[in-house]
């Protein structure tokens, strides 16, 4: 009996020590649960009965100096969808891929994703929206966005840029000043049950989100359309490859209006060639000067006292410099002729000896003091900052070549910088676009103009000014002069560099940098074409009147008083373009456009003949050695397919887009197959091989400068005149 009871009591001792030995385990396992794993699994809860819809916030506005609305965010509908609430995935992706374009299998499968929130489209039309909300499809929502929108499409589309889908900076003011722009977003919480219903009265958190400031830009709406009307003008007469235009205000440094042809359209970029949009030539293109950059060699000197206006120079046509002979512009030379007639006749040989007097040392103070071979620091995306030979390196030939702005390349804007710090009394600024920022309509920051440095005296600026004065009143700016105003300003004509070095036959970059009025500089400007077709390239005939209309309106916008009794001069800045030997191209199977196009850059005449699309025959034939200014005459004919057999003759499709060069393959019986984008620059058939009807053509595309032809740096050598064949360019190989 005894021993039945200590049995007992083992065996209930042994079941107490277990069930607490359990206990313990289990309170320990709790207090894991609870206080180690307590956190990350409440916030797995969270997320299976939570939905977090994100709300994006207004990007701040652009305006001008005015107050003109430039550029705002309107609201539009992104689409999204919650694939476990998704009753019939199959079907609802039929229903909506029509409406919305997309591929039924791919939306399927964005339906069908293991997650809790898949965009479907961002960002779509209200006509869109509305018929997908008729549709009201289980697990489909929609969430209000904001879409950028600009005002006034292409109107300074390089410097204000544009936005991605969602909504960040890319390229232009919109890159550069994204975190001021951009705000910060917000997001609506709310609380489903495990079948993914709306809990009503349930848990619904929304945290607002924080638009971006406003900004007001230096710009001027009126002044910036004054740029791109001159700038299609230029386009339409002279078909460069690129035109561009700035205007600064000289005492702040504000860039009024900055332009450049081709532009793009920032509501439809994607559909934009990348070679067109992806950068600024303003601050991107490195060049040669040529003779604008004179104005540099002059401040330099007239400032260390080494020349003064009235000092005597003789050119005699030519100028020896170690073992080369640099010719002037004009055959013959200028003769004798004051510093002043100097500037006037942009004369070479007189730069030079200036250059080489002022010195290697001195010289290249000041080319740093005026900011070459460094950025402006202009707020914007993608600035180079050019090419200055290393002062150790530089020989008296480089010296020389660079006192007539070769030997050097810059950026539009450092010239256009350099030039309005000599409009500025001598102050150096540095390149502003933001005049504010403001928040809900009130002013949060001005940013005042920055002072870089003193470069040359006041007064040297103002006896500069008035030999530039000169310039444009007897020299070779005259077709820059305004009526009522003093101009001032330095042409310019540089031969374009290739990118195996040396300089390119026929392609010339035209400029002109301009101050008005001299006496009180307001507005500094510059133009640069890049090679102009038809012939004619001088600056003084492409670029000069470019500015006189735009500063004429300019000045007269601005409300500035005109100055009584200023002559108009004589007669226009002329010159007769020297005839040279020139190589009639191949221009037959072109389209007539382009074919004209082709004869005209080789400062040829042209007449057609006939009718038709398609260049058939041409008279001089390709190959012939004719006088520049010569009519090279084209037989037309439809393009159309030969009777012979159904053969056609592939045309010569250089230069054309997609849609050009499908157009004009399908109209004579050929089939386009593209590769790539941009411009046509390659056909796999030559041009002219007869092939039968419905054969298949591959081009191959490639965004403008990314071809056969392309390269940035560009420059070469002054050509205010007839052309110098015996000056080479020392640092281009």
């Amino acid at each position: 009996m005894y021993g039945t009871n200590m049995t007992v009591r083992r065996r209930l001792t042994l079941v107490f020590l277990l069930g607490s030995l359990l206990f313990v385990c289990l309170m320990g396992r709790l207090a894991w649960v609870q206080f180690v794993e307590g956190g990350e699994l409440q916030k797995k809860a969270l997320e299976r009965r939570m939905r977090d819809i994100p709300v994006e916030a207004k990007r701040g506005s652009l305006y001008d100096r005015n107050g003109k609305e430039l550029v705002t965010s309107i609201s539009v509908d992104s689409i999204y969808v919650t694939p476990g609430h998704v009753k019939e995935p199959r079907e609802t992706a039929e229903k909506l891929a029509p409406i919305l374009g997309m591929d039924v299998d791919k939306l399927y499968e964005r339906l069908t994703k293991k997650s809790s929130f898949e965009w479907i489209k961002r960002k779509v039309d209200n006509d869109i929206a509305k018929q997908v909300r008729k549709l009201d499809l289980p697990g489909i929502g929609f969430v209000e966005e904001s879409k950028r929108y600009y005002l006034h499409p292409s109107l300074a589309a390089h410097v204000l840029g544009f936005t991605g889908i969602d909504n960040q900076g890319l390229i232009g003011i919109e890159k550069s000043y994204d975190d001021d722009l951009r705000g910060q977003p917000g997001r609506i919480v709310i609380e489903y049950d495990a079948a993914g219903r709306q809990i009503p009265e349930a848990l619904h958190d929304y945290i607002p989100p924080k638009p971006g400031y406003d900004l007001v830009l230096t710009l001027d709406e009126t002044v910036q359309y004054f740029v791109e009307r001159e700038l299609d003008k230029v386009v339409e007469q002279y078909h460069p490859k690129f035109a561009l235009a700035i205007l600064m205000e000289p005492e702040t440094g504000g860039i009024l209006a900055m332009g450049s042809r081709p532009t793009f359209n920032p509501n439809n970029w994607t559909k934009e060639p990348r070679g067109v949009w992806d950068k600024n030539p303003a601050i991107w293109y490195n060049y040669e000067p040529g003779s604008t950059f004179k104005i540099i060699t002059a401040a330099s000197a007239l400032e260390e006292g080494t020349v003064r206006p009235d000092d005597r120079f003789y050119d005699p046509g030519y100028i020896s410099v170690a073992d080369r002979r640099i010719r002037c512009w004009k055959a013959g030379g200028h003769g004798s002729q004051s510093f002043t007639e100097v500037v006037q006749n942009s004369c070479n040989p007189g730069f030079i000896e200036v250059g080489l007097d002022l010195g290697k040392d001195n010289f290249y103070k000041y080319i740093k003091a005026f900011g070459f071979g460094e950025y402006t620091g202009i707020k914007l995306p993608g600035e180079a900052k050019g090419i200055v030979i290393p002062q150790k390196s530089a020989t008296n030939l480089n010296l020389a070549t660079i006192s007539i702005g070769q030997s050097i390349a810059v950026t539009p804007i450092q010239l256009l910088t350099a030039a309005a710090a000599v409009a500025n009394d001598g102050m150096l600024m540095k390149p502003q676009l933001v005049r504010e920022k403001r928040y809900n309509g009130k002013v949060v920051e001005r940013i005042k103009p920055e002072e870089v440095r003193q470069v040359i005296s006041p007064e040297t600026a103002r006896q500069l000014r008035g030999l530039l004065e000169n310039v444009v009143a007897n020299g070779t700016g005259r077709n820059a002069f305004v009526e009522g105003y003093r101009v001032g300003g330095k042409t310019g004509t540089a031969q374009v560099v290739g990118e195996s070095g040396g300089y390119v036959s026929g392609r010339y970059v035209a400029s002109f940098v301009g101050m008005a009025p001299v006496d009180d500089p307001k507005i500094v400007g510059l133009i640069v074409i890049a090679e102009p077709q038809g012939g004619i390239y001088y600056g003084g005939l492409v670029a000069a009147p470019v500015f006189g209309a735009i500063a004429r309106d300019t000045l007269r916008y601005l409300g500035l008083p005109e100055t009584p009794g200023l002559e108009k001069p004589k007669k226009p800045y002329e010159i007769e373009m020297p005839k040279v030997e020139v190589t009639v191209p191949n221009v037959v199977n072109y389209p007539v456009d382009e074919a004209i196009k082709s004869i005209k850059a080789k400062g040829l005449q042209c007449q057609t003949s006939g009718e038709g699309n398609m260049v058939y025959e041409q008279t001089p034939k390709a190959g012939a050695r004719v006088k520049s200014g010569t009519t090279v005459i084209l037989e037309l004919q439809p393009a159309t397919q030969e009777e012979n057999g159904g053969q056609v003759t592939v045309p010569n499709l250089q230069g054309l887009t997609i849609k050009e060069a499908g157009n004009l393959l399908e109209e004579i019986g050929l089939r386009l197959v593209p590769e790539g984008s941009g411009l046509a620059v390659e056909q796999s058939v030559k041009p002219g091989t007869r092939v039968k009807a419905g054969t298949a053509v591959k081009i191959k595309f490639a965004p403008p400068g990314q071809g056969t032809d392309g390269g940035q740096n560009s420059g070469g050598t002054e050509r205010d005149g007839p052309q110098q064949d015996e000056l080479l360019n020392p640092y281009v190989h």
